[in-house]
């Protein structure tokens, strides 16, 4: 495994947009990676799988659209957008594959996803994630502090339950930001 890790990290990646053949590898990488929340997140949000196949289709199904880096043509890891309403680009889960992390992957698909938006773009996570909030704020985006207007975005652009909104976080980047009166 380590002999593995040493070649992913050394050998140039590419990112793509995933394909249905991508779809059990996409499963397979949210649930692997989600362990992290596993006694973090509330234990009224925490259910195994973290993922089941038919939530994934409905993120699917809802469109959001999802992005991989692949090594060798090896899926490990995968980041979602999400236009809303065509006014804003939402960045969907976030994971790769634990024995592939802090290699730079994530950023790089984020990179990548925001680069080639055309929209402000939003990020919500778990409150009590706090390594995914830190990522984000690395790669630019701020924090919502005010309790109000992140509740109020969350219930707008996303298809949650109330207890995840109570629970949750929204990262905003500077074109969101500088339109934040507008969209919430």
């Amino acid at each position: 495994m380590n002999e593995q890790i040493a070649y992913l990290s050394t050998t140039p990646g590419m990112i793509k947009e995933t394909g249905p053949e991508d779809f059990n590898d996409i499963f397979e990488i949210i649930n692997d990676a989600a362990q992290a929340y596993k006694g973090v997140i509330p234990d009224d949000r925490w259910h195994e799988p973290y993922m089941t196949v038919d939530e994934l289709r409905g993120q699917m199904d809802e469109g959001v659209i999802f992005y991989g880096y692949y090594v060798d043509g090896c899926l490990i890891g995968v980041m979602g957008i999400q236009p809303v309403n065509d006014e804003v680009d939402l960045i969907r889960h976030a994971y790769v594959r634990t024995a592939c992390r802090k290699m730079g992957i994530g950023g790089k698909l984020l990179k990548y996803l925001h680069d080639s938006a055309e929209r402000p773009m939003f990020m919500g996570t778990w409150a009590a994630a706090s390594w995914a909030i830190s990522f984000y704020q690395k790669h630019g985006f701020e924090l919502i502090s005010d309790v109000e207007q992140k509740s109020s975005l969350l219930r707008k652009y996303w298809n949650i339950p109330e207890r995840q909104v109570e629970t949750s976080v929204v990262l905003a980047d500077k074109n969101a930001l500088n339109h934040l009166d507008r969209l919430l």
